[in-house]
């Protein structure tokens, strides 16, 4: 029996499924929204969407073409962790996502620490308002990057084709997911911040505040954070300001200024003030409404 090839199942499987959280999730942030939001809905959702245009053009042509060729050559070759160990396929499953989760995690964490990966990352994280639509306002730079970080996990990893596209169907579902501003109770959302990064835990790694900012770097499970101790859950959500502290200006958020932010002298992580905004960590063990 032929195994369906995986790029038309991402195009008429994968980019569908997507649209339709990506709207369904607009409309939920809509009408239970988690945090006020302060500057224009429309002009942030049209200028993310403009800004992300590249980043999905090199998805389809280049982000999930290299890696799931490298996938089959991989596979054929019987090459990587997974194809080395005799292990039974419902496990295999699992592994692929906890690997591939973990080696995020990890890449994440790279994006922030190594100052050229992080001038391409700051674009994402100088959202003034965070939302559903942030979830795609990267920039190409990083974009790119991402793909040879995804290719070489491929081939440590020995992961399948086909687990590599619903693997990634499934991460890209969980950061729409955890960057949308649509307030759960909070009683479920404890529930689900046992295992997943939800919108509370996210909204405090879009802090101001660079430490709050340097945690919650997981994408689907929280247990990474757990591990690193890196997992913040004390801010409640009123308290939080969403943004980079040295880029407060809207006027300084154009599109051709967030194009060109990766190349140009990247500022101190402080308020126009000069001012370096902090906060006591506080205890927290349940997820702060």
């Amino acid at each position: 029996m032929l195994t369906p090839h995986p790029i038309p199942l991402w195009d008429y499987i994968g980019r569908p499924l997507l649209g339709g959280i990506f709207l369904v999730l607009l409309l939920l942030q809509w009408q239970f929204p988690l945090r006020r939001q302060h500057f224009s809905a429309l002009r942030r959702l049209a200028r993310n969407f403009v800004l992300s245009i590249p980043g999905f053009a090199i998805v389809r042509l280049l982000m999930l073409p290299i890696p799931l060729a490298i996938a089959m050559w991989v596979q054929d070759r019987h090459l990587g962790l997974l194809n080395w160990l005799a292990l039974p396929r419902w496990i295999v499953i699992i592994a692929t996502f906890l690997l591939m989760d973990y080696a995020y995690w990890w890449w994440h964490w790279a994006n922030h620490m190594l100052p050229l990966f992080w001038r391409f990352h700051n674009v994402h994280h100088t959202d003034l308002d965070l939302d559903v639509s942030t979830a795609a306002r990267f920039h190409f730079g990083e974009m790119l990057f991402s793909v040879g970080f995804l290719s070489l996990a491929v081939i440590l990893f020995g992961i399948a084709p086909i687990m590599l596209l619903v693997f990634f169907i499934t991460f890209e579902a969980a950061t729409l997911f955890h960057h949308s501003n649509w307030r759960l109770p909070i009683n479920l959302e404890r529930i689900l911040n046992l295992i997943i990064v939800t919108p509370r835990m996210h909204g405090i790694h879009h802090s101001i505040v660079q430490r709050e900012t340097n945690s919650n770097w997981g994408t689907i499970f929280c247990w990474w954070d757990k591990l690193h101790r890196t997992l913040r859950r004390d801010i409640p959500q009123d308290a939080v300001t969403i943004g980079v502290a040295a880029y407060r200006d809207e006027n300084e958020l154009t599109l051709g200024k967030l194009f060109a932010l990766p190349f140009g002298r990247q500022r101190e992580w402080r308020l126009p003030t000069g001012e370096q905004p902090d906060r006591e960590p506080r205890p927290a063990d349940e997820l702060a409404e």
